[in-house]
């Protein structure tokens, strides 16, 4: 008996594909659980965790910047913009973004676009709770 398969696809290639048990997905509003013989399902991806739980009951965690979740004959495919595992996260990395996007959101600067640095401020937060660090 075929199970839920999952395929975790950004621009980069592809970051994760397996036989799962469960999926929870940061949709727009809200997170979603999908689990075997979900219904047929699109939906937008928010800015959020994506907790996956393996056959084997381990449980993997991802930063994702949003995109697209299709579930459709027990096969999940997100098509995102980033998914990072959390031991992946390069830490450095995201405090200096959070610091660019809070000097950038902080900056009286004209044409400044601050609707994209409040979305670079929560990429880089939501890349740091994930990582397990406390913000």
């Amino acid at each position: 008996m075929a199970g839920l398969n999952i395929e975790i696809l950004t621009p980069f290639g592809k970051i994760y594909t397996d036989e799962i048990k469960s999926c929870i997905i940061p949709g727009m509003l809200g997170q979603f659980q999908v689990l075997k013989d979900h219904a047929s399902l699109l939906a937008a991806v928010d800015i959020g965790m994506i907790t996956i739980e393996e056959k084997n009951g381990k449980k993997i965690t991802l930063a994702t910047s949003g995109g697209y979740c299709e579930v459709e004959n027990n096969k999940i495919k997100l098509i995102v913009e980033s998914a990072e595992k959390a031991d992946k996260i390069n830490i450095e990395r995201a405090k200096d973004a959070k610091t660019r996007a809070e000097e950038r959101l902080c900056s009286k600067q004209s044409g400044l676009d601050s609707d994209r640095a409040k979305v670079a401020l929560a990429r880089a937060l939501n890349r740091l709770k994930i990582a397990g660090l406390k913000i």
